[in-house]
């Protein structure tokens, strides 16, 4: 896995990208809708040869944009454990080519099983991990071992078109609330979210994000404010990055003032993402969201969950008792890095030397916290009565109108 030759401060001229991303399905071009300095891209992309993928490296973001060349599912493996793709949609459609990679060297059955069990060991809370993982295994075991590494590239390929569709599909929904709410308001729409749930998490356009994104571009004037969300930072660094990128306003803010704000009547409503969420309606997502809900109700401000279908995970019911929460480094909470005056990122410690730390990735919020979640098939209360319309009638893949229509 090596770093591209793009590298740069993200202040200067990006050097030119893809306007596109070529496909072995159609041999179409896939036109991006997401910007970096005016040049659309995908988070994650196939190279011209079929031969790699290639990744935004997010650990690097907001100070050095860089990509990634993944050749092989250790690769795969790999950006998912160390965070250079997040956000479970994404995490679902990297894995998927991890097993595509793994084919092109070993598609045998023993290496197919392999290739999967190692995968889903990469991250426990993300449900899209797994799905994107027994997608590829479902649709590769009866297929002879010689064809399966085209066959592998091309579902793939599919899902990552798929996660596309979907997530317009989420930002036309969760647009029309925000539509509503200024229609009701005459004036900004004020909205909070809390970690990264934009393009950045998914193959484009994101989750969160996406209806805001659907908003701006309409015309709805809206603001956006934005969780720091420690330890890692990602509202702070790839939120506010991207939002910036697309000429969104907003404003960073400590995770603490989002009680303050939503008493004083500066919160129209908040929007999150999930990794996970249970067939009763509990919404896993990054640490802290719990309180931004407890603080939304206590306000009667609307809490809002936006999520593609497969993050749902139909095997479980309470979420607070049944979803594994990853904990993950103390260096995360025990250190911070940025910019230099010098223009270097470096890391420093926060903490007294020796000090222990805790750091649990993510937590749960009950579903009667959350006014409604935000699908491509529409927007629906968080409760297992009204969900079962999603588990009932949801056909398996998105099909090629709806592709067509998001391009």
């Amino acid at each position: 896995m090596t770093v591209q030759h793009r590298d740069s401060l993200i202040n200067s001229k990006v050097s030119q990208g893809r306007v596109g991303v070529r496909y072995p399905r159609d041999n179409s071009i896939y036109q991006q809708t997401m910007k970096i300095n005016g040049t659309p891209y995908r988070t994650i992309w196939p190279t011209a040869d079929n031969t790699a993928v290639e990744i935004i490296d997010q650990t690097r973001l907001p100070h050095v944009f860089a990509t990634l060349r993944l050749e092989s599912m250790r690769d795969a493996e790999r950006a998912i454990k160390d965070m250079q793709v997040r956000g479970a949609p994404l995490i679902g459609v990297t894995a998927a080519y991890g097993v595509a990679l793994s084919m092109r060297h070993h598609a045998s059955d023993a290496a197919l099983k392999a290739t999967c069990d190692k995968l889903l060991l990469a991250r426990p809370t993300a449900v899209n991990l797994r799905w994107g993982i027994e997608r590829m295994r479902a649709f590769l075991v009866p297929l002879p071992e010689k064809e399966r590494a085209d066959a592998a590239w091309r579902e793939a390929a599919r899902i990552a078109d798929e996660d596309m569709a979907i997530c317009s599909s989420i930002g036309e929904h969760g647009s029309e609330l925000i539509r509503v709410m200024h229609e009701k308001k005459k004036d900004t729409v004020n909205i909070l979210t809390h970690c990264n749930a934009g393009w950045l998490a998914t193959v484009d356009w994101g989750t969160a994000l996406a209806p805001i994104y659907k908003a701006f571009d309409a015309g709805l004037p809206v603001h956006v404010w934005v969780d720091e969300t420690r330890p890692r930072n990602q509202g702070a660094s790839l939120t506010a990055w991207e939002l910036g990128q697309h000429g969104v306003p907003h404003t960073v803010i400590a995770d603490n003032t989002g009680g303050h704000l939503m008493q004083h009547g500066m919160v129209d409503m908040v929007i999150v993402g999930t990794d996970r969420v249970t067939a009763g309606g509990d919404v896993c997502n990054k640490i802290g969201t719990y309180l931004k809900a407890l603080v939304a109700f206590d306000n009667r401000v609307p809490f809002y969950v936006a999520l593609p279908t497969p993050t749902i995970d139909w095997t479980i019911r309470d979420g607070v008792k049944e979803i594994p929460i990853e904990e993950r480094a103390a260096e995360e909470v025990t250190h911070i890095s940025g910019l230099c005056d010098d223009g270097q990122v470096r890391s420093v410690q926060l903490t007294p030397k020796g000090a222990r730390a805790a750091n649990y990735g993510f937590d749960v919020t009950p579903a009667r916290l959350v006014t409604g979640l935000i699908t491509e098939r529409g927007v629906v209360a968080a409760n297992a009565e009204a969900m079962r319309v999603l588990s009932d009638i949801a056909p398996p893949y998105i099909d090629d109108d709806q592709l067509e229509r998001s391009r």
